[in-house]
């Protein structure tokens, strides 16, 4: 009997034991499966982004081929320019923020046309808004018809002033706008050249200086939201701002070959993808138009300076060394922040020789050993910069 009973319950054992290996083949055959699905999920997704930032590509050079029929070298915006043509493409308006001066050109075959042309566009450049910019700019016109991939986040552009608030003390009237324009469309003030790309037409060039406190004026408009992210992200607001400044001399239209878009440069397939999901739990592309909004940008450049601080280099132990590791960081990666103590590009290598160091150990090994001479120079920008802006906006 007793063998009996210890014959069936090895036999149930071993049948549990077959069942449970079952489930767990099973299980792990679902779960290679949703592996499988997630990888070609992830790879269509990819495919798709690759093909939007092509046509976006395609469309940048097509523009810049029909301006190349009436300009001998075409331009478009940068990080620090902002540039934009009228809907002939025949004025071109340059608003170089870092050397804070505006640059009207109009191709015209009579001084008459050439005054009133150029009239226009500075009244249009001292007084637009981010908002109207993204809606009536030929150029965002075309992007705005390409087709977004489903996981790209997109989002409407805030009518944020751009030069307004610099020129004038208060809101503009017609007649303050037209007093304005009048003190600098004066033909003693235009260079005149021929045209080598338009027949019996020339080129009416007029330059403007902003005033010298711009950049100020500029940094203030964005106050409120650098406040409330630096409190958000514990980091100090002179950083966000000194970052910004450098990042794109405050130029809202910011735009770098990259890409990179808008105030802070973020680039949608790096900063871009690590910082959503940081702050909404969701891996998702964001697009130009959503980094062109300033509450987006300066949320997500003050997301993604508080996962370098807080996250990747966190073993740093000394905040001040951590800090200039967060600013070189931001330019060239954190991988290459460890390659310059170590030549690897391993923080967990890197961290404890870092914390042997220094903080102005640490920041002169940066300015020696990174391993461009850009993220060199980016460090010595925002370091100098963020005295400037304690002094400015005080923590």
């Amino acid at each position: 009997m007793y063998k009996k009973i210890l014959f069936i319950a090895c036999l149930t054992s071993s049948l549990l034991a077959q069942t449970a290996q079952k489930f767990k083949d099973q299980q792990m055959q679902g779960f290679n499966q949703e592996k499988k699905q997630f990888g070609v999920y992830k790879k269509t997704q990819e495919q798709e982004f690759d093909a939007y930032q092509k046509a976006q590509n395609k469309a940048y050079k097509a523009y810049k081929k029909e301006l190349g029929i009436f300009w001998e070298e075409p331009k478009l915006s940068t990080n620090t320019e902002w540039v934009s043509y009228t809907k002939d493409k025949k004025t071109k308006t340059d608003i170089d923020f870092k050397n804070q001066t505006i640059t009207l050109q109009t191709i015209a075959t009579s001084q008459k046309e050439a005054k009133k042309n150029l009239r226009l566009a500075l009244a249009r450049a001292v007084t637009i808004d981010t908002k109207t910019v993204q809606e009536t700019d030929p150029l965002e016109i075309k992007l705005s018809k390409i087709k977004k991939p489903f996981n790209v986040k997109d989002a409407k552009v805030k009518a944020d002033p751009i030069l307004s608030t610099i020129i004038f003390e208060n809101k503009p009237t017609r007649d303050d706008v037209k007093t304005y324009v009048g003190s600098y469309v004066k033909m003693q003030n235009i260079k005149i050249v021929n045209s080598k790309k338009v027949r019996h037409a020339k080129i009416y060039s007029l330059n403007v200086k902003l005033p010298e406190d711009t950049m100020i004026k500029r940094s203030k408009i964005y106050y409120k939201q650098v406040r409330k992210h630096a409190d958000k992200q514990r980091l100090p607001m002179a950083l966000i701002f000194a970052i910004m400044h450098t990042e794109s001399s405050f130029n809202p239209r910011a735009r770098s070959h990259i890409p990179a878009f808008g105030l802070m440069q973020i680039v949608p397939r790096t900063a871009g993808i690590d910082t959503y999901k940081y702050l909404y739990k969701k891996k998702k592309l964001v697009s130009g138009s959503y980094l062109y909004n300033s509450t987006n940008n300066i949320r997500m450049g003050s997301a993604y300076l508080h996962i370098l601080f807080y996250r990747y280099l966190k073993d740093i132990k000394n905040l001040d060394a951590r800090l200039y590791c967060t600013i070189a960081a931001y330019n060239t990666g954190a991988g290459n922040i460890a390659w310059a103590f170590t030549k690897t590009h391993n923080m967990k290598i890197a961290s404890p020789y870092i914390n042997t160091k220094s903080p102005k150990e640490v920041y002169n090994k940066l300015l020696k050993d990174l391993k461009y001479e850009e993220p060199k120079h980016y460090l010595k920008k925002v370091t100098k910069r963020m005295s400037s802006y304690y002094k400015l906006y005080g923590s």
